[in-house]
């Protein structure tokens, strides 16, 4: 039976194309499964579980280890998997002897060990189930029958495993107080912070006016929430969208820590917004204005192209891009540089362009700063999602699609190349605190300061201005100048 190809050229997108070839595909069956020119394009759910599963004289390589856990968890939960694999590495082949079942247990103990490390430092989340624990635990005890070893390497593998479970749980906790504050930052009640906020000239300036430094904040928080984001939380954002198809899905969590990536993105957009409109005075916006420019700079050097999206989108902001007197006093050649980058013109293709130059050079870096790659996550997910929708999970004869899954895999295997990189930069805990907790405005108070700073120009504004009037100071008296 033809092997699965090994790790980097299975990743390679020439497996996915054949459109230069003009030969005919050698196309081939075994046991269930496809293959074209030697690579798996599809297969029973059992013939793929089978082909997972290690035995004495073979073992999967990791691109489809990766790739069938990743995809998997579409067709059946992964307790069932796990279940299915256990059995088929040790129960299915006991033969009631015990000395013939302990030499065998002894011979494919190491590489079960080795697949069941590679699943729990990949998906550890999956682990979260009790049901997954206890497999694991069972799996140790099974192995501890014919080899010490194992049994001791197992013991590790799961120490390794609660040590990760209980950060993930503390930073979940932690987004889960942020999130608390922020929203109680929104209330009409809380709003005394905001007070102080329209009060104070060029604070964001008063606390860090070092626009590399604040960059260098912004990728500290960037690193950290990408890095709790689970290979699986992919799957899971576009699977629920096709329930009649996924019926297996109710399992699922929320995306948890995807969600909270993307709503970090539009609260750096608001507050962008927020600190631009504050100043009362006109050479003070100017000013914020110029330094958040610098900052977009400093993230596109670094790599940072999510805070760079989120800095550009909050600069575009209708309360933002109205203060034409304020705009007028800011050289804006450096922010219509980094706005033709961003352009989603053409499929975003200056931002493909400056994003595959990135990934160059962090795959050739000589410094853990040149590693950074942050894209801009938004687009990312988009592009999985029309993955998805382009192409069937299973096939007209019920095999399963592996070519789609074998893309998709790649996709999120260069996603988990980026968050495994180590934030190099020193930590400002002043400014992190600012980023993370400062309150900002909403969409209506954002527009009536724009107002307040720069008079309405037409009647249309004029109504809003006296609408927004009504609303925002019965709410937030404190945005009266």
């Amino acid at each position: 039976m033809p092997q699965t190809t090994p790790y980097s050229s299975k990743f390679n997108p020439s497996t996915y194309s054949n459109s230069h070839s003009h030969r005919q595909p050698v196309e081939e069956n075994y046991g269930g499964l496809h293959y074209r020119d030697n690579k798996l394009v599809s297969g029973s759910l059992e013939a793929l579980i089978q082909l997972l599963v290690p035995t004495v004289d073979y073992y999967p390589d990791r691109s489809y280890i990766f790739t069938f856990l990743l995809s998997s968890r579409l067709f059946l939960h992964p307790f069932e998997l796990m279940s299915r694999v256990c059995y088929l590495c040790v129960d299915h082949h006991r033969v009631g002897d015990p000395q013939t079942d302990k030499k065998r247990i002894r011979e494919i103990a190491p590489k079960i060990v080795q697949l069941l490390t590679e699943w729990t430092e990949t998906f550890p989340y999956d682990f979260r189930d009790e049901r997954m624990m206890r497999s694991l635990k069972e799996m140790t005890h099974r192995l501890a029958f014919g080899d010490e070893l194992s049994r001791r390497a197992m013991q590790r593998l799961i120490q390794r495993l609660l040590r990760k479970l209980t950060t993930l749980g503390q930073y979940e906790e932690s987004l889960a107080t942020s999130s608390a504050a922020a929203a109680a930052m929104d209330r009409p009640l809380a709003l005394k912070s905001k007070q102080q906020l329209v009060r104070r000239e060029e604070c964001v300036l008063n606390l860090c006016d070092d626009p590399f430094v604040f960059a260098q904040q912004l990728t500290h928080i960037e690193m950290e929430r990408l890095s709790y984001i689970g290979p699986e939380e992919f799957v899971q954002a576009f699977a629920q969208k096709r329930p009649s198809d996924n019926h297996k899905l109710d399992y699922f969590n929320d995306m948890s820590n995807l969600e909270a990536y993307v709503e970090w993105f539009n609260r750096l957009s608001y507050l962008i917004a927020t600190e631009i409109c504050m100043p009362v005075k006109k050479k003070h916006r100017a000013r914020v204005l110029e330094f958040f420019i610098d900052v977009a700079q400093e993230c596109f050097n670094i790599g940072n192209f999510n805070s760079l999206m989120a800095i550009i989108t909050g600069m575009n902001m209708n309360p933002v891009s109205r203060l034409k007197k304020t705009w007028n006093k800011v050289n804006t050649d450096k922010f219509d540089i980094l706005v033709h980058q961003m352009d989603p013109s053409s499929n975003f293709y200056s931002y493909r362009t400056a994003l595959r130059g990135a990934t160059q050079r962090s795959s050739t870096a000589h410094t853990s700063q040149e590693m950074i790659v942050i894209p801009f996550f938004s687009l990312f997910i988009k592009d999985i999602y029309f993955l998805n929708e382009g192409c069937v999970n299973r096939l007209p004869n019920g095999h399963i699609n592996f070519e789609k899954f074998w893309e998709l895999a790649k996709q999120v295997s260069e996603f988990l190349s980026w968050r495994q990189v180590i934030c190099p930069f020193e930590r400002d805990r002043k400014t992190l605190q600012y980023l993370i907790s400062t309150p900002v405005f909403s969409e209506d108070e954002l527009q009536l300061t724009s107002y307040e700073s720069e008079g309405p120009e037409n009647n249309l504004e004029r109504d809003m201005r006296r609408s927004l009037r009504s609303e925002c100071f019965f709410e937030n008296p404190c945005l009266r100048h």
